[in-house]
């Protein structure tokens, strides 16, 4: 079978299944659904795997397109249905299938009780291929289409539980938020046709450099025109990528399934922002001014993300706030030229962002549907297996490793490898030494906030022991808590459970922990082994001194950029420093959860101004309510109320009709239905005729 046949068929097997689960799911039954779907996400997974080993290592071609179907031809518009494969898209291939093929494999337990299993799997084989789609487009035409796919399946994905407000309320929001990004992205395609007369990744980058000095004079200024183009593109990675300002539907994903946020944060939508960043390098390599803004919101993104994880309480929204600053961590190396170190932290955060969030999802079918990590606590005798892997995936998030040493887990080599570029780039460069300051600041908040979530959910008092009954009343209230129901079945509220899981008193008859079944810690061990060794066996291909053998042209570095260069020469001390800081982030969560367990319980209950402030996430929300809502809301009643109605409407339909009914109405008035009135009145007629003629025969 030629390579070209290959990856075809792994791009599309995702779909086939999505298609096949989701038009004929009722017809052929749950478990062929999902057996479906999640085979086709391991064939998928088998042939990544093969093309990235054939593309860098093996006998495949180092770069290659599969021209598929034409898309749109309009003039010198022309974009074809394609697969482009070399070092970048491998990676993502590996990326996306494998931890989507473990997310397929986890939901068989975790939604094991959910009534809409082969909606569900579909949807989940329908952003997979989106993503596919996104990760091979050989032009800006099909990367918009993939872009605009993977929205629409998170949309669906986090309003999975369609009957919840809460549900249709973020996948609502993180629709539209998406949009204000797509918007922006749209106008960047438009610009880069304005430019190069073509939207071909392979026609654009070979000419980047004939329109490095295009642009145009408008209002007084120069605008330098692919500055403009990529800053439009970062515009949509912001939203696609939920960086600063167009972050906040991110922590409201969590409402969807927990492997949905598995699939979101770790290998599909939030990374798509960084993936089209380091494939369109030789494009930024020539927008100075646009790199200084992506390497700023990096930043800003990174430690506003970091410190309201700090506060924050529900066991997602926790990971999903570390999952906003790592993401931080990958523009900000983009803007500073190291877009390898970039790719590299999105391989090696994939393993272990999917095991944090699988593990979550593990505590919380554990649990019995709490989310709450004030109501956890003494979580490690019962959940082993789960405690194991998330304190493998927080030592990996942490960056823990022995610097000077090939010891270390995923999160050490890659991370560590970020801040050293922001060191080496900011020697030069004020806005990267910023970066670079935000990086080890930020190390210290995630060990705080990571080792703050393990010390509050497996160690420490049991908080759910303390009162069976009344957590017996809360499971009852909430439909269904017992050992054999799934979280999908409780946090759906789908339906209560029948009355022989009641004790003679009405309460559920287990509230203890437990480990979740086989088919969800499998994927949980896989992703641990991925934390583990992730960054130790790719450190040296992704950013070392064979990077250049490894990505073979994929990535882009202008003669002028140094910075990995300089990076490998970094001063003793900043090794260490990540370690260090890290250490006390370490310190600091054992002091307050463990050693004076119930300080931070206490710090949280005096709500002061700074715990309001990260507790509340900056009061985003609550600004964006108080003017772009509030003001689109009144924008809208004004053109509806006084435009639609009292001006459009009352000047001209209803005022026409209001017109027409008062003269019939007073028309009506002269028809009496009486034989009198009318003689009367046509006496009255001749009598006018006869002195018309009259006054005419005088004349």
């Amino acid at each position: 079978m030629t390579p070209q046949l290959l990856v075809t068929i792994g791009v599309f097997a995702p779909l086939i299944a999505a298609l096949i689960a989701g038009l004929s799911g009722r017809r052929i039954g749950n478990l062929a659904s999902q057996a479906i779907t999640t085979g086709a996400l391991f064939l998928s997974c088998a042939i990544a795997w093969t093309a990235f080993h054939g593309v860098i290592w093996g006998d495949w071609p180092a770069k290659f397109t599969v021209h598929l179907l034409p898309f749109i031809n309009i003039g010198d518009f022309q974009s074809n249905w394609s697969i482009r494969i070399d070092t970048l898209s491998a990676v993502m291939l590996v990326v996306v299938t494998s931890v989507s093929s473990l997310v397929h494999l986890y939901s068989w337990g975790y939604m094991a009780e959910d009534p809409s299993k082969p909606r569900f799997f579909a949807y989940l084989s329908l952003f997979t291929f989106a993503m596919l789609a996104l990760v091979t487009a050989a032009d800006f035409m099909q990367l918009f289409f993939g872009w605009e796919g993977v929205g629409l399946a998170s949309y669906l994905l986090i309003g999975f539980w369609f009957h919840k407000p809460t549900a249709n309320a973020a996948s609502i929001k993180a629709f539209v938020v998406n949009r204000v990004g797509d918007f922006g992205f749209a106008l960047g395609i438009m610009t880069v046709f304005w430019m190069f007369g073509t939207i071909q990744f392979a026609e654009i980058f070979p000419r980047v450099t004939e329109f490095a000095t295009t642009g145009w004079f408008f209002a007084g200024h120069w605008f330098h025109a692919v500055d403009l183009a990529c800053a439009l593109l970062f515009v949509g990675a912001m939203g696609k990528s939920a960086q600063f300002f167009l972050h906040t539907w991110l922590p409201d994903a969590m409402e969807g399934p927990t492997p949905v946020s598995a699939l979101i944060h770790a290998a599909t939508m939030v990374t798509a922002g960084v993936y089209m960043v380091c494939l369109l390098s030789p494009m930024f390599e020539y927008a100075p001014v646009t790199k200084q803004i992506v390497t700023l919101v990096g930043a800003i993104t990174a430690l506003f993300a970091a410190t309201v994880g700090l506060a924050q309480n529900d066991i997602k929204r926790v990971i999903a706030y570390s999952t906003c600053s790592q993401l931080g961590y990958m523009f900000f190396a983009a803007g500073v030229g190291a877009y390898q170190a970039a790719m590299f932290h999105l391989f090696t955060h994939a393993f272990f962002k999917a095991l944090l969030f699988l593990g979550a999802g593990s505590v919380i079918h554990g649990m019995h549907h709490e989310q709450d990590m004030r109501k956890m606590g003494g979580l490690w005798k019962y959940l082993p297996v789960t405690y194991a892997v998330m304190t493998i995936g927080t030592l990996a998030i942490t960056g823990f490793g022995i610097p000077g040493t090939d010891i270390g887990l995923a999160g050490f080599f890659s991370k560590d490898t970020i801040i050293e570029a922001a060191y080496a780039a900011g020697e030069h460069n004020p806005v990267a030494f910023f970066a670079f300051l935000v990086s080890l600041s930020a190390a210290g908040l995630t060990a705080f906030y990571s080792w703050r979530l393990s010390f509050m959910t497996f160690h420490g008092k049991a908080k759910w022991a303390h009162d069976d009954h009344a957590h017996a009343d809360h499971a009852d209230h909430a439909h269904g808590a017992d050992d054999h129901a799934s979280p999908a079945q409780i946090e759906t509220h789908s339906e209560p459970l029948p009355d022989d899981h009641h004790d003679a008193h009405g309460h559920h008859g287990a509230h203890k922990p437990h480990e979740s079944p086989l088919v969800m810690l499998v994927p949980l061990a896989l992703l641990a082994v991925g934390a583990v060794f992730a960054g130790y066996a790719f450190v040296e291909a992704f950013v070392g001194e064979d990077r250049n053998a490894f990505w073979r042209g994929a990535i882009f570095n202008a003669p002028t950029n140094q910075v990995l260069e300089h990076a490998h020469h970094s001063p003793t001390w900043l090794h260490w420093a990540p370690l260090v800081v890290s250490a006390i982030g370490f310190a600091a969560a054992w002091f307050y959860y463990i050693a004076n367990e119930g300080m931070g319980a206490r710090i949280a209950a005096k709500k002061g101004p700074l715990w309001s402030f990260l507790y509340n996430k900056w009061y985003f929300d609550e600004i964006y309510e108080a003017t772009f809502v509030r003001a689109t809301r009144l924008l809208g009643d004004l053109f509806w109320k006084v435009g639609d109605q009292k001006i459009i409407d009352g000047l001209g339909p209803d005022g026409v009709s209001a017109v027409s009914y008062d003269v019939g109405r007073r028309a009506g008035l002269l028809q009496t239905g009486y034989v009198y009135h009318y003689a009367f009145v046509m006496l009255l007629g001749v009598l006018g005729l006869l002195t018309f003629a009259v006054f005419q025969w005088q004349a």
